[in-house]
C-alpha cells in the first residue's frame, strides 16, 4: 500500500517559495501517488476490501459531542514526525508510545499525518497509533480521490480530513459520500468565510477552523474568533492550529469551539500527555 512512485521531495523549501507553492506541490504529489497506487489496485477493488473490513469505526464525531454534552473540551491529539512550518517536530518519533500517552492524559480523538513528501508520515503510522489505544482516529492528509477514501477505512481510520481550499464543491461532495457510505466521520476545514460557507453545504457536523494562515503558515486564533459564530450551533466546530496553552482552549469555547486539534505544542515538549493534561488544565 505504501510503494510510491519518484517524485520530487517537498519536505524543504526556501523562504522564497511561497506557502500556496508547496501546499500545491503536496496535493500534486498526491494525486500522482493516488494514480500510481489505483493501478496497483483499482477502486472497484479497494472499495470492495474496505467493505469488508471487520472492525467498526469508534466514531470520531461521537466522541466530539459526547465530551461537548459534559462542557469539556474535545482535544484532538495529533501525531505527526515533521510539517513544512516547524520542520522535524520529534526524533525518535514512537507513534505508538505517544498515542498511549494521549490517551491516559484524556484525549478525545487521534489525529495522525500520513503525507510523507512534508510531514514524514506513513499509513503505518495510523495503523500503529490506532492499534495502541481505543480512541478514534482522524486520518491527516491531503483528499483529493475518492481512492483515497477507501483506503482511509482500509488502513482503520474513523474519519478523513477535507480540505476544502484545495477541494471544488462537486468534490467535495463525492468525497463525503464515500465516507458516509463506508461510515466514516468527515471534518471539513476552512480557512476563509467563503470556504465556510461552501462546507456548511455538505453533510457532515463536523467543521474543522484551521487558524494557520495558507499563504503565510502564521497562526492567528482570531481566525476561529471571527469564523466560529457564523456556523450553526448544529455543528462541531474544531479549533486547529496555534492552540498552546489552557487559556487559549477556554478563550475559543468562549465563541463556539468544543473541538481542538493540538499537535506541535504536544510534541515538542518532552512529556506529549502531560502537555496535554496542562492544555486541559488537569495537570
Amino acid at each position: 500500500m505504501n510503494e510510491t512512485p519518484q517524485v520530487p521531495d517537498t519536505a524543504t523549501y526556501t523562504a522564497a517559495e511561497s506557502a500556496p507553492d508547496v501546499l500545491d506541490r503536496i496535493v500534486a504529489r498526491t494525486r500522482i501517488e493516488v494514480a500510481h497506487r489505483s493501478t496497483l489496485m483499482n477502486l472497484k477493488e479497494i472499495s470492495a476490501k474496505a467493505r469488508e473490513v471487520e472492525f467498526h469505526p469508534r466514531g470520531f464525531g461521537r466522541a466530539l459531542k459526547e465530551k461537548t454534552a459534559d462542557l469539556t473540551p474535545g482535544l484532538i491529539a495529533e501525531i505527526k514526525k515533521a510539517s513544512p512550518s516547524a520542520g522535524l517536530l520529534r526524533d525518535p518519533y514512537d507513534p505508538v508510545a505517544i498515542a498511549r500517552s494521549y490517551e491516559a492524559a484524556g484525549a478525545a480523538c487521534l489525529s495522525v499525518l500520513t503525507e510523507n513528501s512534508c510531514f514524514h508520515g506513513t499509513t503505518d503510522d495510523l495503523v500503529a497509533a490506532r492499534n495502541a489505544c481505543q480512541l478514534p482516529v482522524l486520518r491527516k492528509d491531503f483528499i483529493v480521490n475518492p481512492w483515497q477514501v477507501y483506503e482511509t477505512r482500509l488502513i482503520g481510520a474513523d474519519c478523513i480530513l477535507l480540505i476544502m481550499a484545495i477541494l471544488k464543491d462537486e468534490e467535495a461532495a463525492e468525497l463525503v459520500d464515500h465516507a458516509k457510505g463506508l461510515d466514516m466521520d468527515v471534518l471539513v476545514e476552512v480557512h476563509s468565510e467563503e470556504e465556510l460557507n461552501r462546507a456548511l453545504v455538505l453533510d457532515t457536523s463536523l467543521i474543522g477552523i484551521n487558524n494557520r494562515d495558507l499563504k503565510t503558515l502564521t497562526t492567528n486564533l482570531e481566525t476561529t474568533v471571527t469564523l466560529a459564530p457564523l456556523v450553526p450551533p448544529d455543528k462541531i466546530i474544531v479549533s486547529e492550529s496555534g492552540i498552546k496553552t489552557h487559556e487559549d482552549i477556554k478563550r475559543l469555547s468562549d465563541v463556539g469551539a468544543s473541538g481542538f486539534l493540538v499537535g506541535e505544542t504536544l510534541l515538542r515538549s518532552s512529556d506529549p500527555g502531560e502537555a496535554l493534561r496542562a492544555l486541559l488544565g488537569n495537570s
